[in-house]
C-alpha cells in the first residue's frame, strides 16, 4: 500500500485512469464537495438565556435527528445528545429545536453534523464543556456513533 491507502495495483488503475497518481474522487465516486457539504450552510441561530446556577450539568436528547446524505440524497436518521455545563448562558430549547429541524433539508455527512453542532453550541453559549454524540441507525448492516468534546 501507498500513502493513499491503496495497494500498487489500484493506484497505478487510479492513475492510468486519470491520468495522474491523485484523483480528487474516491473509488466510490465520493468527492471534496460531499466532504464540505453542510459544513458552512446558513443555520437558525441558538439563542441562550442567562445561568443563575454554577456547577451542574444540562443533557438534551433529540430522538428524531434527520439530514440528507450528500452523496446518495437519501434520508439519515438518528439520535444527538447534547451534554453540556452552563457557564454565564444556557441554551433555549425552542431556538434549539428550530435550528436542528433545519439539518431535515441538508446535505452533510454524520461526521461533519455532529461536529457543526457542537462549534454551533459552543459559539452560542461559550459552556464551561460540551460534548455532542451522535448515534445513526444502521445502513448496510453498518451503525455509527460520533463524538465531538469541547474543549
Amino acid at each position: 500500500m501507498d500513502e493513499t491507502g491503496l495497494t500498487r495495483h489500484e493506484a497505478s488503475n487510479v492513475k492510468r485512469e486519470t491520468g495522474r497518481k491523485d484523483s480528487k474522487h474516491t473509488r466510490l465516486g465520493y468527492n471534496e464537495d460531499h466532504a464540505k457539504s453542510g459544513i458552512t450552510a446558513s443555520l437558525p441561530g441558538i439563542e441562550t438565556f442567562s445561568n443563575q446556577y454554577k456547577g451542574y450539568e444540562i443533557t438534551i436528547e433529540i430522538p428524531e435527528y434527520t439530514a440528507i446524505c450528500p452523496k446518495t440524497g437519501l434520508p439519515d436518521f438518528g439520535t444527538i445528545t447534547l451534554h453540556y455545563m452552563p457557564d454565564k448562558e444556557c441554551l433555549e430549547l425552542k431556538s434549539l429545536k428550530m435550528y436542528l429541524h433545519a439539518y431535515r433539508n441538508l446535505g452533510i455527512f454524520y461526521e461533519n453534523a455532529v461536529n457543526r453542532i457542537l462549534h454551533d453550541v459552543v459559539k452560542a453559549c461559550r459552556p464551561v464543556w460540551a460534548r455532542v454524540t451522535g448515534e445513526f441507525t444502521a445502513r448496510g448492516g453498518l451503525s455509527s456513533k460520533i463524538e465531538a468534546s469541547y474543549p
